[in-house]
């Protein structure tokens, strides 16, 4: 069986990338962070999709991204609420370097499991703004990929980063997850819950969300605050 290692952080796009991996025919093995971020209510979420989807293995990696602090999500900084414009300058969400330190961690696993590829959930279509959810990005992560790993130097494939939902609109996505029958009510997508787990529905997250699932035609099941 071909092997991916999977970037799963308890969201929606996470999820779904999970399954279109499965349905590809991987077996996955998944990878979280607790990188510093204030809301850990998105941990308890990725476990739950990877029990879910009965993975081959799910590691939770600790690291300390908010030593540096510099993003509303590590750092005690207010969470933009009720934008009326999103993906244009860079939002104060963004964590510094954050997705090349996830990617490079998965690089790891993949070399030592001898796995063919890493999913991750970027978008360039329906997001905040974040430089390392660019497709020149992901297109230079790979190339550095194949030339600094054994997998990459001495495998008979190249390394590929997969992003499926690169150019897929929040509303393909959850069509797209739906399909596959992927369970959006055990996923978190907000930057700013409450204790319950529940969602704040004004930051860029709940509204990017909310808006796909009005715009696919699907219930959203969401709990909001």
């Amino acid at each position: 069986m071909k092997k991916a290692v999977i970037l799963l952080s308890g969201g929606m796009d996470s999820a779904t990338i999970l399954a279109i991996a499965m349905d590809q025919g991987y077996d996955c093995y998944a990878l979280s962070f607790s990188y510093g971020q204030r809301n850990k209510i998105e941990l308890i979420a990725a476990n739950k999709i990877a029990k879910a989807s009965a993975v081959k293995e799910h590691q939770t990696i600790e690291i300390d991204l908010g030593a540096f602090g510099g993003s509303a999500l590590t750092a005690d900084i207010p969470i933009p609420k009720n934008r009326t414009e999103i993906g244009g300058e860079i939002p104060i969400t963004y964590v510094p370097a954050r997705n090349t330190v996830f990617l490079s961690y998965a690089l790891a696993y993949l070399d030592v499991i001898g796995a063919d590829a890493i999913f991750i959930g970027v978008n360039a279509l329906d997001y905040s703004g974040y430089p390392d959810c660019r497709p020149e990005y992901i297109e230079a992560f790979e190339k550095m990929a194949n030339l600094a790993t054994r997998r990459g130097v001495e495998g008979k494939h190249p390394i590929r980063i997969e992003t499926p939902l690169l150019y897929m609109s929040k509303a393909g996505i959850i069509t797209a997850g739906a399909a596959l029958k992927v369970d959006y009510g055990i996923t978190i997508s907000c930057y700013d819950p409450d204790k319950k787990g529940r969602a704040c529905g004004a930051c860029d997250a709940c509204i990017l969300r909310k808006n796909g699932f009005e715009e696919a035609g699907f219930p959203d099941p969401t709990k909001y605050q």
